[in-house]
């Protein structure tokens, strides 16, 4: 089942939460400085000994204080114009992250809208290839959220979900 909500991601009871971070996996600002400052400093200094995270890719950490048993970090694409790459970047880090789940028993995971923020990657089109890929694994999981940080971003995530119904494979 896909789901859509609004609210917090680092305050979620799902197995894992995804977190859209920067390749040194080690902090920075949005979704990804909320869940190491609600995670604590041993989610830092785990990820130090990661080595850091390519885009597309996904890496895994325990909650350490957060609601979720796991953290998994993924680094989306910057968008520069559509022709780096971006999509099939994009439609990697969300499926690295369902296919790492998958490995670790992970039955319900949380996702943030990965590059739509200050990654600048168009919010339509970012959505579509999330719901995409979702829709792909939705029945190996017992839940798969898209945690939206307002209701406007919560409202293009609806409109992906009623029109994607289907994976596209």
């Amino acid at each position: 089942m896909i789901e859509v909500c609004t609210g917090d991601i680092t305050e979620l009871d799902v197995d894992a939460i995804v977190n859209a971070a920067n390749p040194s996996l080690l902090g920075g600002g949005g979704v990804d400085g909320a869940i190491h400052r609600a995670a604590g400093p041993e989610l830092r200094a785990f990820n130090k000994g990661l080595g850091g995270c390519p885009t597309g890719e996904a890496r895994l950490s325990p909650g350490f204080h957060l609601p979720a048993r796991y953290v998994i970090s993924t680094v989306g694409p910057v968008w520069q114009d559509g022709h780096h790459r971006e999509p099939e970047l994009l439609e990697n880090a969300y499926r690295n992250s369902l296919e790492l789940a998958q490995q670790h028993d992970i039955r319900s995971i949380a996702f943030p809208a990965i590059s739509a923020g200050v990654y600048g990657y168009p919010l339509i089109s970012a959505a579509d290839i999330a719901v995409s890929v979702m829709r792909c694994y939705e029945s190996q999981f017992d839940l798969i959220l898209a945690c939206c940080f307002s209701q406007s971003v919560a409202d293009v995530y609806e409109d992906a979900l009623e029109r994607i119904v289907s994976c596209a494979g």
